[in-house]
């Protein structure tokens, strides 16, 4: 049987809600907060703000293996609060990232909670145990730190 994996990651941002949800609504940002290294390329064309049932395909690299295609699709989009974006080709066997944002004391809570399955069975627990969890991490720290970055700058 799979076994289902996640990742939990929430930080606090000193901004406004407003200000929050516009960044996380454009799918454009996304390029922002990931790695350089990972040979990042959003294929498909992205409107201003995300709607539900959005497609978006990405290109990955991905070490042994190349450039790999991604298709997520965005949905549940409650504004100014959550959204899904769940992989429907790609790496994983399966991949739900859902998002959200609440106003807090200091600011904003940003809220990433991924639940994946890695693909082939035993051989993909192997890989994730040797690889892919702190690949996920790393990205993970990546956007934390860029977050911080971005909002510092506006």
């Amino acid at each position: 049987m799979a076994k289902i994996h996640e990742l939990y990651r929430a930080q606090t941002i000193p901004t406004d809600l407003e200000t929050a949800w516009n960044f996380i609504r454009s799918p454009r940002n996304l390029d922002q907060i990931t790695p350089d290294n990972m040979a990042f390329e959003i294929v498909s064309s992205l409107p201003e703000e995300m709607f539900n049932g959005q497609l978006i395909e990405y290109r990955i690299g991905i070490p042994f293996l190349g450039k790999q295609t991604w298709l997520s699709e965005l949905k549940h989009i409650r504004e100014r609060h959550s959204f899904v974006d769940e992989q429907r080709i790609g790496p994983y066997k399966f991949w739900y990232h859902y998002h959200e944002i609440t106003e807090v004391e200091d600011g904003v809570r940003f809220i990433d909670r991924v639940n994946y399955v890695m693909p082939f069975g035993l051989f993909g627990e192997i890989a994730r145990a040797v690889y892919v969890k702190n690949q996920l991490e790393r990205i993970f720290t990546y956007r934390r730190e860029a977050m911080i970055r971005y909002f510092a700058d506006i």
